[in-house]
């Protein structure tokens, strides 16, 4: 998920060096949606896993 905003955000960074603002603003709330969505994910696995007792992979 992590991969898809970096995509998105690449795409806007693209797309605004070619003055495309429509295309560079839309592609950038995308990658923030999609960053926000995988930061929650993130929080919620952690304390699934704290309250389970396991330790994260190393």
């Amino acid at each position: 998920m992590l991969r898809w905003a970096l995509t998105f955000f690449i795409i806007a960074i693209i797309a605004a060096l070619f003055s495309f603002g429509g295309i560079a603003g839309a592609a950038t709330e995308i990658a923030k949606i999609i960053f926000f969505v995988f930061v929650v994910l993130l929080v919620i696995s952690l304390i699934a896993n704290a309250v389970r007792g396991k330790g994260p992979k190393i």
